[in-house]
């Protein structure tokens, strides 16, 4: 028999008191759950886990939960998102979701290196074979094409050397030919243009738009998270679908550090854009730099494709372009220069990913991460560079006082 202390414990889990309805505050409230609680038998058997009716499972969805996934699909201009633990995870669930034994995806020769690598191992021991085109040639995207493609990669602009491709016509092509498409739109993050709806009339767009939500929505270099987005609802279902499968979640707590962040995610943009434009062009002129690749710099690789799609695109272009950008240092520099150069930096930390507050920078060597010719892009050293929220008069002067020092 337990005693009144037994009792009183008991308490502390099943106590009647409920607060008050009505509380509204900046911020949304963060539920966490694994078990969610039914009102009665009738509803737990009601209840369907794809539809946000209602709530099933933690695993299925918390109003938290749901709460991102409406405004990534406002953000990225579709109808319905799912939430995964990467960026990555973005882009191999919507690989299993879409394909069985004997299918083709195509993906850019410039795509983000994790995507070709899990369609060089996983999908190739499932049976699903893949090919790689050339990003700034449709007439070869367009030969690539066929019966067995289920599904063509995008990119806009491709990763690292940052080609801005002719993505217009690229989405006409798969349009034409029947293919459903995936752009990972990480660097456009639903501002520098509408994936799905490209031409501001709603006439033409993408099928799917991944996104890392670890960079811009994030914002702070401290959560890994991604989303999976769409417009139509057979597609969406299918990715959802495998999403239960796979047992995919994400924590809560990451979930309200990008709803913290997202508000403020069109001013950092704009500024973290406004700074790389502001460095790429004093780079420029600098006698170590062969090469600057970025989308809205004039001569750069896509360039005019960058000005058709998020500049003159519709009515939500505005010209961005992000704060990301690379340089090819000349060749007749040493990597041990280029390193020396790299590790004197100070605002410019060395490491992987963008879009938080610290700026960065990432050596690259182009022969391990092309499969095809690139004679658009020089020779040399390649630096990807990811400007944070510093000043750029102060990024200029980090990347000055070193370059003094080691790249003459």
């Amino acid at each position: 028999m337990g005693d009144s202390h037994d009792h009183d414990l008991t308490g502390l889990i099943h106590h009647p008191y409920r607060p008050p309805e009505g509380f509204d505050a900046p911020q949304p409230g963060v539920f966490k759950a694994s078990t969610v609680y039914f009102p009665h038998v009738a509803a737990l058997r009601a209840r369907d886990w794809r539809e946000k009716a209602g709530y099933t499972y933690g695993l299925h969805g918390t109003p938290t939960t749901y709460l991102l996934e409406e405004r990534i699909a406002h953000l990225e201009g579709g109808k319905q998102t799912v939430l995964v633990p990467s960026g990555l995870s973005a882009i191999s669930t919507t690989s299993l979701a879409l394909f069985q034994s004997g299918d083709e995806v195509l993906i850019p020769d410039n795509a983000y290196g994790p995507n070709k690598a899990f369609a060089q191992g996983e999908l190739a021991r499932m049976g699903v074979s893949h090919a790689v085109y050339d990003p700034v040639d449709v007439n070869d995207l367009a030969q690539r094409i066929g019966a067995r493609t289920r599904l063509v990669w995008l990119e806009a602009p491709g990763s690292v050397t940052m080609e801005f491709p002719d993505l217009l016509a690229q989405v006409r092509l798969c349009r034409e030919r029947g293919v459903t498409m995936a752009l990972d739109n990480t660097w456009g993050a639903g501002l520098a243009f509408r994936p799905f709806d490209l031409l501001g009339d709603g006439s033409l767009g993408v099928d799917i738009s991944v996104h890392a939500l670890t960079k811009y929505p994030s914002g702070g270099g401290d959560v890994l998270m991604g989303a999976i987005t769409t417009c139509e609802k057979a597609l969406h279902e299918k990715i959802k679908l495998c999403h239960m499968r796979l047992g995919l979640g994400v924590g809560a707590n990451d979930v309200e550090a990008i709803l913290r962040a997202l508000p403020s995610i069109g001013v950092r943009y704009v500024a973290q854009d406004q700074s790389a434009r502001a460095v790429a062009h004093w780079l420029a002129q600098q006698a170590f730099c062969a090469q600057v690749l970025h989308p809205a710099i004039s001569g750069a690789p896509g360039h005019a494709h960058w000005a058709t799609v998020c500049a003159n695109g519709g009515h939500a272009a505005r010209g961005l372009a992000a704060g990301l950008f690379s340089i090819i240092i000349r060749a007749d520099r040493t990597q041990e220069q280029v390193d020396a150069f790299l590790n004197d930096l100070r605002c410019f930390k060395l490491g992987y990913s963008w879009g938080g507050p610290v700026s960065l920078a990432v050596p690259y060597t182009l022969k391990d991460m092309r499969g095809r010719p690139t004679p658009h892009l020089q020779s040399g050293h390649l630096v990807r560079l990811s400007m944070g929220l510093e000043s750029p008069l102060a990024l200029i002067a980090d990347l000055a006082a070193s370059a003094q020092t080691h790249l003459g």
